[in-house]
C-alpha cells in the first residue's frame, strides 16, 4: 500500500459492485472435409452481413477428427471472418494439430444452447425463469430480446433493425420486419409466427433464410416459418 493510499478512510471508499450477466454463445461445428465447409460459412455469412459479428462463438470440434486436412489453418480461417471464438470443446488443446491456436482461456461447459452477444445499451435483462416471455411493448430497432427458456410472444411488432431470440417458438401479433431466430436451444420443431410477415431474417434451429429468398406471395400477409427438410419453409396462417 502506497503512503497516499494508507491514510484514506476506509468507510470513504466507493463499494466495489461485481454482479453476474449471461451471454448465450453460438456454435460453430465444423465438418470435413474443411475447405468445402468454409465455403459454405462464407455463403451464409454473404446471405446475412455481420450475423457473426461481435457474437461470441464456442468452436465445438467434435465433429473434426485430429488428421483432417487443413485442421492447423481453421482458427485463423475464422478470426480472418471476425469470428470471435471465446472457447472451444470437443479437443485437447495439448495436440501438436493446435500448436499455432491462440486458444482461447477459462471457458468450458455451459448449458446447450446458442445465442447472441448483445450490446449493453440495447439488452433486455431477463431472469432465466422457464416458460413463455411476453412483450407488451413493441420491439424498437436495435434492440435484442434474448430468451432461451421458452416461446417469446410479442404483442406488438418488431421493427426492422430489431432482433428476437427464443429457445422455443416466436408469436408477433403485429409486423414482424426484424430478426425472428426461433429453437436457440436445439429445437428443429420450432416455430415462427406473425401476422404481417416482412422479416429480414428468418432462422430455426441454425436453418436460415433473408428476405429476399422468402416467396412474394407471403410476403406481408399472416403466415409461419417452418423447417421442412432442414428448408427454412414459409407458410400461409390459415
Amino acid at each position: 500500500m502506497t503512503s497516499s493510499t494508507a491514510s484514506v478512510d476506509p468507510a470513504s471508499l466507493p463499494r466495489i459492485r461485481a454482479g453476474g450477466r449471461s451471454f448465450l454463445a453460438l456454435v460453430l461445428t465444423p465438418e470435413a472435409p474443411l475447405d468445402i465447409w468454409l465455403v459454405a460459412l462464407d455463403h451464409q455469412i454473404s446471405r446475412s452481413a455481420g450475423f457473426f459479428a461481435g457474437k461470441p462463438i464456442i468452436l465445438d470440434l467434435t465433429l473434426v477428427p485430429l488428421d483432417t486436412p487443413g485442421l492447423a489453418d481453421l482458427l485463423p480461417s475464422l478470426e480472418e471472418r471476425n469470428i470471435h471464438v471465446i472457447g472451444i470443446e470437443g479437443a485437447d488443446r495439448d495436440e501438436e494439430v493446435f500448436a499455432g491456436w491462440n486458444w482461447p482461456e477459462g471457458l468450458s461447459g455451459g448449458r446447450s444452447t446458442a445465442e447472441e452477444d448483445i450490446p449493453l445499451d440495447s439488452v433486455e435483462e431477463l431472469e432465466p425463469t422457464p416458460g413463455a416471455l411476453i412483450v407488451e411493448e413493441p420491439v424498437r430497432s436495435g434492440q435484442h430480446i434474448v430468451w432461451a427458456e421458452g416461446d417469446v410472444i410479442i404483442l406488438g411488432s418488431v421493427a426492422s433493425g430489431a432482433e428476437v431470440s427464443a429457445g422455443g417458438s416466436i408469436h408477433v401479433y403485429g409486423a414482424l420486419r426484424g430478426r425472428a431466430i426461433a429453437g436457440i436451444v436445439g429445437r428443429p420443431e420450432a416455430r415462427i409466427f406473425a401476422r404481417v410477415m416482412q422479416p429480414e431474417l428468418l432462422a430455426i434451429d441454425g436453418f436460415y433464410a433473408i428476405a429476399e429468398e422468402m416467396p412474394e406471395d407471403l410476403t406481408g400477409k399472416p403466415s409461419q416459418a417452418v423447417l421442412v427438410d432442414e428448408v427454412l419453409t414459409l407458410k400461409p396462417l390459415t
